[in-house]
């Protein structure tokens, strides 16, 4: 009676609907996430799988700014997928899916919508093979402008928060890293950087044209991958510990601007030797880094292992520091990375402390009197923007400075010794990977065995200047220093 009692409950659960029969038919695959849920940009990056690997074979003539070429795309399903989305702005021709021809159509001013002849199962490897051709000067993202710029001799794809849309089909946003492999045909006589090392001389490819090879062995961010198309003079070394190094010049710099720019950018082995003394060893398998042509209208950016640096920057001479700064964010910003772009200060602010700690290594000056010089400085508009939520204007000046004095305040209330272990726990802990601000305050917390909820949010959330500590208890922190 016993055993017939269960199995008729067990019926009338099924018929009720409140237990699935063992034989249920699995959900049906769905369309990936057309973004991957960033709080500021919420189209950027995709949903539904995850990248391993890009590899990217173009050809490109500086000329008429034609670029044409392929990418294959190596991921993993991260649901059972009927489509899935990639961002990019040129034009396709194909797309194949595990070999087999797929559907593909444009949504909205940046998405690529592809639907394979098959659905794709969660966990599965995929194959995409993207053909594709444009002029990428000509392609309007969402911002209203075209990030790829166009250089008197060739082009450059430099650019933050949004940069892979204009040359290689992407899930682009941070939180997806991946290894690349770039080759590049150009006209003879002319030079292509990219990240990484070169598993291959440059080789002819056809009479008039040569192909240039480049390969990243660790993850990176889509948007910290290079590409600088031109005149350029190309100079290889090794560090002592036997890293590559490759920087490259303009040839269209003028002379004093070679050797200003010559003179900070040489020093890029002794400045990462430096940091990794500060943060941990240094995360890539190569250095460098390219100066631009003069009147390029751009920021320096951090491109991983390589970060670009507009001439302009070394108008006034030598600039170390912002050296320092672009190989400080090869620590944070591209070993560490953000998980969501509202959390930018903690790759601007940690690479504007570490050009403080810089001057303090030199004897240039102290951290405090870089902090002093900042609080006493800034006018009341500067407080107003708050670094830990800055809004989609991600670059604004309270990110970089008000985000280095949280840090200095930081260092002030746990002392030297904790804050280095912070710094250096920070990076050990999350190589490679994506991070929050919540995970940094919780990690200085368990270190320092303190409670500094009230300083990270005066320094970071609060829209107004904080205040300092009362002049001798803020004297007893500095001693420690």
């Amino acid at each position: 009676m016993r055993r017939t009692t269960t199995v008729l409950t067990a019926i009338t659960l099924v018929l009720s609907g409140l237990v699935a029969p063992a034989h249920a038919a699995p959900a049906a695959p769905g369309p990936g996430a057309a973004g991957i849920g960033d709080s500021y940009f919420p189209d950027y990056g995709n949903g539904g799988y995850d990248v391993a690997h890009y590899d990217i074979r173009l050809r490109y003539q500086p000329a008429t700014d034609e670029l044409t070429g392929t990418t294959t795309i190596r991921a993993r399903a991260t649901q059972d997928l009927s489509s899935f989305h990639l961002d990019f702005v040129l034009d396709v021709r194909s797309v194949l899916v595990d070999g087999r021809p797929a559907g593909f159509a444009r949504q909205g001013d940046h998405e690529l919508v592809v639907t394979p002849a098959r659905p794709l199962r969660r966990g599965r490897p995929m194959t995409v093979r993207v053909t594709y051709s444009g002029i990428p000067s000509t392609k309007v993202g969402e911002l209203g402008y075209s990030a790829w710029t166009r250089t008197p001799d060739g082009a450059l794809a430099v650019n933050e928060p949004q940069m892979a849309w204009w040359w290689f089909p992407a899930n682009d946003h941070p939180l997806d890293k991946a290894t690349f492999d770039v080759s590049v045909a150009v006209p003879d006589g002319v030079e292509v950087l990219s990240n990484g090392t070169m598993p291959r001389r440059p080789a002819p490819e056809q009479p008039g044209w040569t192909r240039w090879f480049w390969r990243s062995a660790r993850p990176m961010a889509t948007y910290l991958a290079l590409l600088a198309i031109g005149q350029y003079e190309v100079e290889q070394s090794r560090t002592a510990s036997g890293l590559p190094v490759v920087t490259a010049y303009s040839r269209l710099l003028t002379p004093e601007f070679a050797t200003a720019a010559r003179a900070s950018v040489s020093r890029t082995a002794e400045i990462a030797e430096w940091a990794s003394t500060v943060f941990g060893p240094y995360p890539f398998e190569a250095l460098g880094g390219v100066v631009l042509p003069p009147d390029t209208v751009l920021s320096a950016l951090e491109n991983q292992t390589r970060p670009a640096y507009p001439a302009r920057y070394f108008r006034r001479g030598p600039n170390p520091g912002v050296v320092v700064h672009e190989i400080a964010h090869q620590w944070f910003g591209d070993a560490v990375s953000v998980a969501d772009w509202r959390d930018i200060w903690l790759n601007e602010g940690f690479a504007v402390y570490a050009e403080w700690l810089w001057a303090e290594h030199t004897g240039e000056g102290t951290a405090q009197e870089n902090f002093d010089l900042f609080y006493r400085e800034y006018d009341d508009e500067f407080w107003t923007l708050p670094p830990g939520d800055p809004g989609p204007l991600l670059f604004e000046p309270a990110v970089y400075h008000r985000g280095a004095m949280t840090l200095h305040r930081l260092r002030v209330t746990v002392g030297d010794a904790a804050f280095r272990r912070i710094l250096r726990a920070w990076f050990a802990a999350h190589r490679y990977g994506n991070v929050r601000t919540a995970q940094f305050i919780a990690l200085a917390e368990r270190i320092s065995g303190r409670d500094l909820d009230a300083l990270f949010q005066a320094w970071l959330y609060t829209p107004s200047k904080p205040a300092l500590d009362p002049p001798a208890r803020r004297a007893g922190a500095e001693s420690r220093r």
